[in-house]
């Protein structure tokens, strides 16, 4: 029993006349079905592509292409929102977590003032220039 190829060709369709199609249709089906191998049938005499053979996992009609293409989108829009949503409702809770965080500093800092004469030791000096950006927002 023959097995579909698994690797995607790269190669561009084959072109084959209208006459020669009917005389290998078989054997173009054939291709088809075993190595995903799309065949684009022209008129005799001329090389617009007039139909193509294709495997049937790969036929599909412009409704069915239509469908697919407007329930993608609906599925994108669906996941933009919620990632949008889920980006505001992230940025609210980092935002109340900042203030939080800013006002047990400035907590912290009052009562260092009151226990400590301000300018009198020179690490909590470099350590309040460090939290500066932090106090004042």
């Amino acid at each position: 029993m023959a097995v579909p190829a698994l690797t995607p060709h790269t190669d561009p369709p084959r072109s084959v006349p209208l006459r020669e199609a009917r005389t290998r249709f078989s054997q173009l089906v054939a291709l088809a079905e075993l190595t995903d191998a799309v065949t684009v049938v022209t008129r005799d005499g001329d090389p617009r592509p007039v139909a193509a053979i294709v495997p049937a996992a790969a036929a599909r009609s412009g409704a069915q292409a239509r469908a697919d293409a407007d329930r993608l989108a609906t599925v994108t829009a669906g996941w933009a929102r919620r990632l949008d949503e889920q980006h505001r409702r992230s940025g609210q809770r980092h935002a109340a977590e900042l203030g939080a965080v800013r006002a047990a500093l400035a907590e912290v800092w009052a009562e260092l003032e009151r226990r400590v004469v301000p300018g009198s030791d020179p690490a909590l000096a470099r350590l309040r220039a460090a939290h500066s950006d932090l106090l004042a927002g």
